[in-house]
Protein backbone atom coordinates (compact mmCIF):
# COMPACT_ATOMS: atom_id res chain seq x y z
CA UNK A 1 0.00 0.00 0.00
CA UNK A 2 1.13 3.73 -0.72
CA UNK A 3 2.34 5.60 2.10
CA UNK A 4 -0.42 8.33 0.81
CA UNK A 5 -3.22 6.45 2.13
CA UNK A 6 -3.54 6.57 5.78
CA UNK A 7 -4.15 3.00 7.63
CA UNK A 8 -7.55 3.53 9.24
CA UNK A 9 -9.28 1.15 11.18
CA UNK A 10 -12.92 -0.17 10.02
CA UNK A 11 -15.31 2.74 10.58
CA UNK A 12 -17.25 4.14 12.57
CA UNK A 13 -14.77 7.22 12.67
CA UNK A 14 -14.09 10.78 11.61
CA UNK A 15 -12.90 12.83 9.00
CA UNK A 16 -11.66 16.44 9.16
CA UNK A 17 -11.76 17.95 5.62
CA UNK A 18 -9.42 20.64 5.07
CA UNK A 19 -9.70 22.39 1.51
CA UNK A 20 -7.77 24.98 0.57
CA UNK A 21 -6.35 27.84 -2.32
CA UNK A 22 -2.56 28.39 -1.36
CA UNK A 23 -1.59 32.10 -2.26
CA UNK A 24 1.97 31.17 -2.74
CA UNK A 25 3.33 33.18 -0.35
CA UNK A 26 6.45 31.57 2.01
CA UNK A 27 6.22 28.08 0.30
CA UNK A 28 8.67 27.12 2.59
CA UNK A 29 7.62 28.42 5.68
CA UNK A 30 4.44 26.56 4.91
CA UNK A 31 5.86 23.60 4.15
CA UNK A 32 7.63 23.42 7.39
CA UNK A 33 4.28 23.80 9.47
CA UNK A 34 2.27 21.71 7.81
CA UNK A 35 5.14 18.74 8.25
CA UNK A 36 5.35 20.35 11.90
CA UNK A 37 1.18 20.33 12.20
CA UNK A 38 1.20 16.65 10.44
CA UNK A 39 3.60 15.34 13.39
CA UNK A 40 2.15 17.13 16.28
CA UNK A 41 -1.16 15.90 15.21
CA UNK A 42 -0.09 12.07 15.23
CA UNK A 43 0.98 12.66 18.75
CA UNK A 44 -3.10 13.18 19.87
CA UNK A 45 -5.28 11.15 21.51
CA UNK A 46 -8.26 10.24 18.81
CA UNK A 47 -5.84 10.83 15.93
CA UNK A 48 -5.83 8.12 13.43
CA UNK A 49 -4.01 9.41 10.08
CA UNK A 50 -3.76 11.81 7.40
CA UNK A 51 -3.93 12.22 3.36
CA UNK A 52 -2.86 15.11 1.39
CA UNK A 53 -2.08 16.20 -1.72
CA UNK A 54 -1.82 19.83 -3.53
CA UNK A 55 -1.78 20.76 -6.82
CA UNK A 56 0.79 22.79 -9.02
CA UNK A 57 -2.32 25.87 -8.97
CA UNK A 58 -2.30 25.92 -5.18
CA UNK A 59 -4.81 23.92 -4.66
CA UNK A 60 -4.99 20.88 -2.00
CA UNK A 61 -6.96 18.52 0.26
CA UNK A 62 -6.02 17.28 3.22
CA UNK A 63 -7.95 14.64 5.46
CA UNK A 64 -7.32 14.09 9.06
CA UNK A 65 -8.86 10.78 10.38
CA UNK A 66 -9.68 10.91 14.37
CA UNK A 67 -11.34 8.27 16.66
CA UNK A 68 -14.20 10.75 17.52
CA UNK A 69 -15.68 14.56 18.28
CA UNK A 70 -14.10 15.28 21.33
CA UNK A 71 -10.62 14.43 19.85
CA UNK A 72 -11.44 16.99 16.74
CA UNK A 73 -12.18 19.47 19.18
CA UNK A 74 -8.89 18.68 21.64
CA UNK A 75 -6.61 19.67 18.67
CA UNK A 76 -8.59 22.42 17.24
CA UNK A 77 -7.86 24.15 21.31
CA UNK A 78 -4.35 23.16 20.80
CA UNK A 79 -1.93 26.25 21.37
CA UNK A 80 0.27 25.54 18.89
CA UNK A 81 -2.27 24.22 16.08
CA UNK A 82 -4.40 26.97 17.21
CA UNK A 83 -1.50 30.09 16.44
CA UNK A 84 -0.63 27.65 13.17
CA UNK A 85 -4.32 28.51 11.83
CA UNK A 86 -4.31 32.11 12.66
CA UNK A 87 -0.95 32.82 10.67
CA UNK A 88 -2.60 31.07 7.46
CA UNK A 89 -5.31 32.51 7.32
CA UNK A 90 -3.69 35.66 7.48
CA UNK A 91 -0.01 34.36 5.12
CA UNK A 92 -1.01 31.50 3.18
CA UNK A 93 -4.20 31.38 1.82
CA UNK A 94 -6.17 32.57 -0.32
CA UNK A 95 -9.31 30.57 0.26
CA UNK A 96 -10.19 27.83 2.13
CA UNK A 97 -13.15 25.48 3.58
CA UNK A 98 -12.97 22.89 6.26
CA UNK A 99 -16.02 19.92 7.21
CA UNK A 100 -16.24 16.90 9.64
CA UNK A 101 -18.01 14.38 8.22
CA UNK A 102 -18.72 10.92 10.23
CA UNK A 103 -17.21 8.11 8.11
CA UNK A 104 -19.89 5.19 8.15
CA UNK A 105 -18.57 3.08 5.67
CA UNK A 106 -14.96 2.52 3.67
CA UNK A 107 -14.22 0.39 0.45
CA UNK A 108 -10.75 -0.26 -1.08
CA UNK A 109 -8.92 -1.79 -3.57
CA UNK A 110 -5.40 -2.32 -3.45
CA UNK A 111 -3.42 -4.08 -5.93
CA UNK A 112 -0.42 -4.24 -3.75
CA UNK A 113 -2.48 -5.55 -0.46
CA UNK A 114 -5.34 -8.01 -1.70
CA UNK A 115 -5.95 -7.97 2.57
CA UNK A 116 -7.30 -4.27 1.97
CA UNK A 117 -9.88 -5.25 -0.58
CA UNK A 118 -13.31 -4.64 0.77
CA UNK A 119 -16.88 -4.34 0.02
Amino acid sequence: MSDAFAALPKPPYYAVIFSSQRNGEDDTGYAAAAQRMVELAAQQPGYLGVESTRGSDGFGITVSYWDSEAAIAAWRQHAEHAATRAHGRTHWYDHYELRVAKVERAYAKSALDPARQRD
